[in-house]
Formats: C-alpha cells, sequence, structure tokens
C-alpha cells in the first residue's frame, strides 16, 4: 500500500486506500478527451517506457464542483471544532521577495507546502499530539518518508519548492512558503491549510514523494474529496482543486517523463482523498503532489538528481500557470 503523506506510522500505509474515490470518466467529451490526450503525448528525455496519464479531463472553471461521481466521496461530521494553532515555533511563513508584479502571473498569490520538516525527526512527540482536521483528528505532521539510503522526503520537498518558486517569481507571482526549514517542528496540517487560506492563495501545491513499494512507481496528484464537518467544507474548492491538479498532471508528465503512477489511480495520476488536513480545512483551490516513490530503487535515482528536480519544478510550475492562466 502507498505512504501516508500525513503519517509518519509504516501501519497507516493500510488505511491510504480509504476514501479514495476514482475520477470519472464516463461523462468526458470524446473530442475533449482525445484533445486532451495529444497535449500530452510526448516522448521526454530521461522518460523510461513512459506512457501519458489515461485521462485528464478539464471541467469548465465556472463548474463549482467536480461533475457528479467525479470521485468526489462525501464525508459529514456533526462534530464542531476549530483547528489549533500550531505548536512549536511562530515564525511567520516565508515570503515571496521577488514577485514583481509584472508578467503573466503578476497579482497572483501562490502557496507552496514542501512537505514535512528536516527537523521533524527530533520532535517526534510534538509532531504525534492530534490537531482537528474537521472531518476528525490527526497527528499534527510527520517526518516523512526516505529513500533506501537515508536521502529524506523533507530534504527533496524543500529543494524542489525552491526551484518552484523561483521559476513562479520570475513569472511575478508572489510566492508563499507554509515554511522554509526554519521552525524547529511543522507546521501541523491544520495550520499549513491555514496558511493558503490566509493569504488567499489564487492556487496551493503541497510537494511530497511517497513511500510505497519497490516496483510501485509513478506520480500521482492528490485532490480533495467533498467533505464537510467541524472547519472543514471542501464544496467550493472541490472543482477548482481538482482542475488545478489536472494541470499539474498533464504538465508534470511532459516535462519530466516521470509514468503515472502504477498503483494509485488506476492509471489517471490522479487520486481523490477525504483524510488529509491539508486538503480538508483549505478554502483555497489546493492539491498535494506525490513525485514518485521513494522507495523504488528506479524513481528514488530520479528523486535524488538535482537535473530531474529541476524538471518536476517545471512541471509543477507549468500545471500551477496554465491553472492560473500565466
Amino acid at each position: 500500500m502507498p505512504y501516508d503523506s500525513e503519517s509518519s506510522n509504516p501501519d497507516s500505509r493500510a488505511r491510504r486506500v480509504r476514501g479514495r474515490a476514482l475520477v470519472a470518466l464516463a461523462a468526458l467529451a470524446p473530442t475533449a478527451l482525445a484533445g486532451w490526450l495529444v497535449w500530452q503525448a510526448m516522448s521526454s528525455p530521461g522518460s523510461q517506457d513512459n506512457k501519458p496519464p489515461k485521462v485528464l479531463p478539464l471541467p469548465s472553471r465556472s463548474a463549482p464542483s467536480a461533475p457528479p461521481g467525479a470521485g468526489t466521496a462525501t464525508v459529514t461530521v456533526t462534530a464542531s471544532s476549530t483547528p489549533g494553532g500550531a505548536p512549536g515555533s511562530a515564525s511567520a511563513p516565508a515570503a515571496s521577495k521577488n514577485g514583481s508584479g509584472a508578467g503573466p502571473l503578476a497579482g497572483k498569490t501562490v502557496v507552496i507546502d514542501p512537505g514535512h520538516n528536516p527537523n521533524n525527526f527530533r520532535h517526534t512527540q510534538e509532531i504525534n499530539e492530534p490537531v482537528d482536521i474537521g472531518t476528525n483528528k490527526k497527528e499534527c505532521d510527520t517526518t516523512g518518508t526516505d529513500t533506501n539510503d537515508g536521502y529524506t522526503e523533507a530534504e527533496f520537498t524543500l529543494d524542489v519548492s525552491h526551484r518552484i518558486r523561483a521559476i513562479l517569481e520570475k513569472q511575478g507571482a508572489k510566492v508563499v512558503f507554509t515554511h522554509d526549514g526554519d521552525r524547529t517542528f511543522g507546521p501541523c496540517v491544520d495550520e499549513r491549510a491555514r496558511i493558503g487560506n490566509q493569504a488567499k492563495a489564487d492556487a496551493v501545491v503541497s510537494v511530497h514523494a511517497d513511500g510505497a513499494d519497490e516496483g510501485q512507481r509513478g506520480f500521482h496528484v492528490i485532490l480533495p474529496a467533498k467533505v464537510k464537518g467541524g472547519a472543514a467544507d471542501t464544496a467550493p474548492i472541490v472543482g477548482p482543486s481538482r482542475e488545478l491538479g489536472v494541470r499539474i498532471a498533464g504538465k508534470f508528465v511532459q516535462d519530466t517523463g516521470m509514468n503515472a503512477s502504477n498503483y494509485v489511480g488506476d492509471g489517471t495520476a490522479l487520486d481523490t482523498r477525504s483524510d488529509l488536513g491539508g486538503l480538508n480545512l483549505s478554502k483555497v483551490p489546493k492539491v498535494f503532489i506525490e513525485c514518485g516513490n521513494m522507495r523504488d530503487s528506479r524513481d528514488s535515482a530520479l528523486l535524488k538528481s538535482a537535473e530531474w528536480h529541476q524538471k518536476a519544478a517545471q512541471g509543477i510550475a507549468d500545471g500551477i500557470m496554465a491553472f492560473l492562466g500565466g
């Protein structure tokens, strides 16, 4: 089973499949699907027998939510709650200094959420404290996964996030980080969502890498399910988040040559989940991307490559720009 992005306990991998709904394809217009697949078709340098995702139709930007049946499992919880502040450092999130206001993304705010924190492993008690994610409670944060030779997910996500920021700032965007490795631990998943909300971000992307079994390869983008409970109500963001995810998936496979996941999403590169606090509590369009499997020898070779990091950052940034119309 795949690694749970918000749980450091290996036993939690089996829980990941809960709440997942596959993206429905039955309602696709044949011409839209054909055009999309042509757009995605490519042969990127460094690809290894890569195939484009099966999917990825785009909903209308005016659509308030994903089409009926498009992987939106509804969760309703009656208990009311408000997410608490994250313990640890109270330092402000790192903001863009170079969003010049000139360029196709002028006036746009993008929040980049580097998954985990390199210092989390020193604060396991604190990061194991539960926080309210609306539908239930979950650990504040986790240590993340790593490659078999010890290269950590937190190191990977920070490096790729810096590269994304540089690309987006050149296009005029204001870029805000949820953290920059400068906190003692965290931030907790509820605070990560609040940072995006308070920034009134036009798009939020949480950067991750998976920790599944050897032979399980490829990337996937995690979309918010339709959930409601406590402080969680994702109905307004399900549609735009799905469009953001579709854009990123298409550009990511094009720019990196990485296959769509062979173990999550049934070849679509899309996975819908209702158990991630970073998505449940978001009030703005947000997705996670699992850039590959750190525990697979072939994927991990890419995930440790600075050259591939730049390709991954370009793919994510291109997807964001396509979503924002830049």
